[in-house]
């Protein structure tokens, strides 16, 4: 699975709203600088986020975003899902038993593995796991 800038600047930007929550609404430009991302850019990324219910955002004076969900109840896997649209590492239909040739196919089981593989890992992992970064150790048990 190869991962967009999208996808890596919207988990950045969920981990810095999570450690920052307690100050409450965060203003666009104030994220944006933390994290050295363009406005322009990163307000895509926040309307996916908020669309997504993960986010909530108000414009005007005192206006901003912040968390829409406790971080421990948002997982890796849902913000990349979120924004990417699969974490799936091909783009096989036999993975979601959707492709007529996934019976014949002889590689669909290992596609099918690795996403099990992808996905097990990304929705064990939440945000407040990856705030507390470094203490957190991220090796999972297969």
């Amino acid at each position: 699975m190869l991962v967009s800038t999208k996808g890596r600047y919207a988990l950045r930007v969920m981990v810095d709203l999570a450690e920052h929550q307690a100050a409450g609404r965060i203003p666009l430009k104030e994220i944006a600088a933390r994290q050295g991302i363009s406005e322009k850019y990163l307000e895509n990324i926040l309307a996916t986020l908020v669309r997504a219910n993960m986010l909530s955002g108000m414009r005007g004076k005192g206006g901003g975003y912040m968390m829409a969900k406790d971080p421990a109840e948002v997982r890796a896997g849902d913000i990349l899902r979120a924004v990417e649209g699969s974490t799936a590492p091909v783009a096989c239909d036999g993975i979601d038993n959707s492709c007529i040739r996934s019976d014949l196919c002889s590689t669909v089981k290992f596609w099918r593995g690795l996403d099990d593989v992808i996905e097990k890992y990304v929705d064990g992992v939440t945000l407040a796991d990856l705030a507390a970064v470094p203490e957190i150790n991220f090796d999972i048990k297969l």
